[in-house]
């Protein structure tokens, strides 16, 4: 039985894997949840979960959370709760799936203690990959990736050596806009942003879809995880998402994983590893899935897979400072202050303007993020 505790349990990548977690009941068991604000459903998943121990990060939710919670339910405030849920004593495996810079220090808190943990906040390599990468070897913790590109080429490698890789292949679905080349992207809706066309995810990935910078931002996640330069992380479109992931070889052999678009699959094999188990996840029939197809991004019209890689060959501050600035945009595109084209612009504004530090500690990565949200937050 592993005890698992979810950051960011109220979210999509949460409640899927809630829903792994009930189905493999026998293997698994929730001991701690956490949520931003949203209490009601945190406190309902505690509940059917039968779980003690939750985090709140909201203060102000968080005080409301303590009032309404019932008698034996623990509840840890703000970010600091946050990080001591994330270091619970019988935690063999810390799934966290806050939104961006958030995750940052429970993960580092989880390694330092020797936890395991499923990652699915892709912002924390971004940001800070040498330190948290360090802080898993340093402590024995692996760290196991959760979005499904990574969690394909993971297994495709399956232990071999960065030596034996020739090329990474990530797939993208391209979101709503790549396989539509007249859209104007100075009058994209929001709604039309957020209409993905294979998966459900959370509004700011949702975003980061249609802009490509997941892409650029799982790049830069593949080359800590995997311990590869980035001249050899490669992305191409595939609307289908049947194929995860590709791994081509020295021998030039390629591995690829498959499967139904679901999260389901990619978080049962992080939390479930090294074994692989039947979650009645649903079935690929590859003579219904028909022809699969692939093509290059076209980088000119989606720049922000450029801006990505530019980040990460430059290294330091610079990617928190992408990061942090594509955060602050994504939010001001939803609350509609920027048109959908301004996200890139603003990241470009943002990127032109920092001096970075080389080689930077904790502090130098969380103070280049701070001002990057206060310049983006400005432009």
């Amino acid at each position: 039985m592993k005890n698992v505790v979810i950051l960011g349990s109220t979210g999509s990548i949460g409640q899927n894997a809630l829903r792994v977690v009930e189905t493999l009941s026998d293997q698994l068991r929730v001991i701690g949840l956490s949520a931003d604000k949203n209490t009601s459903l945190l406190l309902q998943q505690a509940a059917r979960h039968n779980v003690r121990n939750v985090a709140v990060s909201d203060m102000a939710s968080a005080d409301d959370c303590v009032k309404s919670s019932p008698e034996g339910i623990r509840v840890f405030k703000g970010n600091d709760g946050l990080i001591e849920l994330a270091k619970l004593p019988d935690a063999d495996i810390v799934l966290c799936a806050v939104v961006g810079m958030a995750g940052l220090a429970p993960v580092l808190a989880s390694l330092s203690n020797g936890i395991d943990v499923a990652l699915a906040t892709k912002e924390v390599l971004v940001s800070a990959g040498s330190l948290v990468v360090r802080a898993a070897a340093d402590n024995r913790a692996q760290i196991l990736p959760v979005d499904s590109e990574h969690s394909a080429v993971f297994q495709c490698l399956d232990g071999k050596p960065p030596k034996d890789v020739k090329r990474i292949l990530l797939t993208a679905s391209g979101g709503p806009f790549a396989q539509n080349p007249n859209v104007d992207f100075d009058k994209v809706t929001v709604a039309e942003a957020l209409d993905h066309p294979r998966w459900n995810m959370g509004k700011k990935v949702t975003v980061d879809s249609a802009t490509l910078m997941n892409k650029g931002l799982e790049i830069m996640e593949a080359h800590w995880l995997f311990g590869l330069p980035f001249s050899v992380i490669d992305v191409v479109v595939h609307p289908q998402s049947i194929v995860h992931s590709v791994v081509e070889f020295v021998d030039g052999s390629m591995l690829a994983q498959m499967s139904q678009p679901d999260m389901r699959f990619a978080i049962q094999h992080a939390l479930t590893y090294p074994q692989r188990m039947n979650g009645n996840l649903p079935q690929l029939d590859l003579t219904e899935v028909g022809t699969l197809h692939f093509e290059q991004p076209d980088s000119g019209r989606f720049p922000c897979l450029a801006m990505a890689r530019t980040a990460g060959d430059t290294g330091g501050t610079m990617p928190a400072v992408l990061n942090a600035a594509n955060e602050i945009a994504v939010e001001n595109f939803l609350e509609g202050t920027i048109p959908f084209s301004g996200i890139w612009h603003t990241i470009e504004n943002v990127m032109k303007q920092h001096d970075v530090v080389a080689e930077p500690g904790l502090e130098e990565i969380i103070s280049a993020d701070r001002w990057a949200r206060k310049v983006a937050g400005a432009a």
